[in-house]
């Protein structure tokens, strides 16, 4: 093996060869951890006890169980990487075929995109209020700058980014539980305002599962080097799942404890006060911790961009600089987005994500029951590159069949600022379309496909039967 941490990488969305495999199932909980270590996460879990309105200790629970429940989801998808050797939307062309994982992978490069110039504009008002005089424009920019080394250097550095972030914006975060601890205390202990509900709950345990859920379209992209075997495998799972789960609700308890001590204002500014002369440093590291989480979602939105075109280009190798030129065109499009609709962007595009999940339930559904239950992970990753699509073909009408259905039975459950379906208003406007999603899809895929041949055959079986 040649490559060293400072080489960019070679590879793209072609399969890992064993000679280049390295790393350690360990290395995935860094990843995991240290992507967590951010101001969006603490934001996020400042709406258990702001917008859901629930006391501290029930908000608390609702997280752990809803990040327990999508970190299942999340890990599962992990361990996949190793087997494989490809990133996760190639991974996708053995259910619905190699021209019929592109729509759908199109969709996750959209949702890629979205997340990136998203951070960017959060990072970016987190820079902006530590040291007003850069504003917000500026703040953007160092965001993107910051993003921009990891990225482009690829999987090394933004392992390497990620173990960075995991030890310095840890002890930050365990400094902030400390400090808010100490100097909350007495608001934490008396907060008698907010009261238990059912939608508080509910939401708080949706919100924290689609949290960890959201990572399932590209786990698999940082776990495709490790080395191939049973036990990896394992570890993999473990280590994705402890790091997320663990990463995450760390920093979403900060968000809670700010968000009862809050009472209605900036987040942001009352955990500075909380934190009196740490602020500016530990503020700083939390934004900057946006990075590398925006390198993560930029470099694997490069890989299904690049996944998309080989669809249609399958003669062609693309290599390096098909990935670093695409690499740089996603950064442009999120950075143009964040400074030109920084005032717009969020709000509208946090909606058409919340309905691009919707999107990405059944599909994750579909994928894990299809690896886990129907080929127990044996595919003939060959095939995937395959100008006709292999022994998967071009289109997979019953994998079709399923996701148009799983999408379908989540519409009642839907809500968001663009739409509320009739079964959400029930659950007093809780979106728990993702429920009903994964409750429909898993079993009715795992029907059908044991009903089609082609669906159910193992790629061994089928040179066995040969020779």
């Amino acid at each position: 093996m040649t490559d060293t941490v400072t080489a960019i990488e070679a590879e793209t969305i072609y399969p890992i060869p064993l000679d280049k495999r390295h790393g350690h199932p360990r290395d995935l909980f860094t990843i995991w951890f240290g992507s967590n270590m951010m101001m969006l996460t603490l934001v996020t879990g400042a709406l258990a006890t702001t917008v859901y309105a629930l006391p501290l200790l029930p908000a608390l629970v609702s997280m752990v169980v809803g990040s327990l429940i999508g970190g299942v989801f999340m890990a599962l998808h992990a361990a996949q990487g190793p087997r494989l050797g490809v990133p996760q939307m190639v991974q996708t062309r053995g259910q619905f075929g190699s021209i019929g994982a592109a729509p759908i992978t199109v969709l996750i490069v959209l949702m890629y995109i979205g997340f990136a110039a998203s951070n960017l504009v959060l990072g970016g008002e987190g820079l902006e209020f530590i040291l007003p005089g850069i504003r917000r424009m500026g703040g953007i920019l160092i965001i993107a700058v910051a993003t921009l080394l990891p990225v482009v250097f690829g999987y090394r550095m933004i392992h390497i980014s990620a173990k960075l972030m995991s030890l310095f914006c840890g002890l930050a975060v365990l400094y902030c539980l400390f400090a808010i601890g100490v100097n909350g205390w007495d608001v934490l202990t008396s907060a008698r305002e907010s009261v238990i509900s059912t939608r508080g709950v509910l939401g708080t345990i949706s919100t924290a599962a689609l949290w960890q859920i959201a990572y399932a379209p590209y786990v698999s992209d940082y776990s495709r080097y490790l080395p191939p075997d049973a036990k990896g495998e394992r570890e993999a799972f473990i280590a994705s799942f402890s790091g997320c789960v663990l990463g995450s609700l760390l920093v979403m308890t900060v968000g809670a404890m700010i968000g009862v001590i809050a009472h209605g204002a900036s987040v942001v500014s009352t955990l500075g006060l909380q934190l009196g002369h740490a602020a500016v440093p530990i503020l700083v590291l939390l934004s900057l911790g946006i990075s590398v989480a925006n390198a993560m979602n930029i470099y694997c939105g490069t890989l299904s961009t690049i996944t998309v075109v080989q669809t249609f280009t399958p003669n062609l190798r693309h290599a390096s600089r098909s990935r670093m030129a695409t690499t740089l065109i996603l950064l442009l499009i999120s950075l143009a987005m964040a400074l030109f609709m920084a005032k717009s962007f969020l709000s509208t595009y946090s909606e058409f994500l919340e309905l691009l999940m919707s999107v990405m339930v059944p599909w994750t559904s579909i994928n894990l029951t299809d690896y886990y239950l129907i080929h127990r992970g044996d595919y003939d990753v060959a095939s995937f590159f395959e100008p006709d699509g292999g022994r998967y073909g071009h289109y997979n009408k019953p994998a079709f069949f399923c996701y148009f259905v799983g999408i379908l039975v989540q519409v009642p459950f839907l809500a968001n600022g663009m739409y509320v379906g009739p079964m959400a208003k029930l659950f007093h406007g809780v979106d728990l379309s993702w429920c009903v999603g994964l409750l429909i899809t898993t079993p009715l895929y795992w029907y059908v496909a044991r009903r089609w041949p082609s669906l159910r055959e193992h790629p061994s079986n089928e040179v066995a039967a040969k020779i």
